[in-house]
């Protein structure tokens, strides 16, 4: 009987020390990327907005000095994302699927934005 009792809490230990490093990540995954400008060179100090496909829940950052830009700790799904800079617009891109566990990378590359009719 105790050696029962002593298995069973090995298992219990082993279980609970396996599932602490899944509960850390969360599910979560990473949405990350560099804005270009026209030459194809990285725009530091864009700003870059992401939001659900669906349009919810909006979120805003700004390029790193290599024009990189992270959105870490998202949960599966898919996500719209575009970037601006002094008058410059990318075009949105949108679905991208954020996988758990791993980063997906996009390219935005600004260009003059669109004039509506006056």
């Amino acid at each position: 009987m105790v050696a029962m009792k002593k298995s069973a809490l090995a298992l219990l230990l082993l279980m609970v020390a396996f599932a602490a490093p899944a509960q850390e990540t969360g599910g979560m995954g990473t949405l990350a990327g560099v804005v270009l400008n026209a030459q194809r060179k990285p725009v530091a100090g864009a700003t870059v907005t992401m939001q659900s496909a669906t349009g919810g829940n909006p979120h805003a950052t700004k390029t790193n000095s290599q024009g990189r830009f992270f959105f870490p700790e998202l949960v599966h799904g898919y996500y719209d994302v575009r970037a601006t800079h002094d008058g410059l617009v990318s075009e949105w891109k949108h679905i991208i699927e954020v996988n758990v566990g791993k980063q997906t990378d996009v390219e935005l590359q600004l260009k003059p934005a669109q004039k509506g009719p006056s």
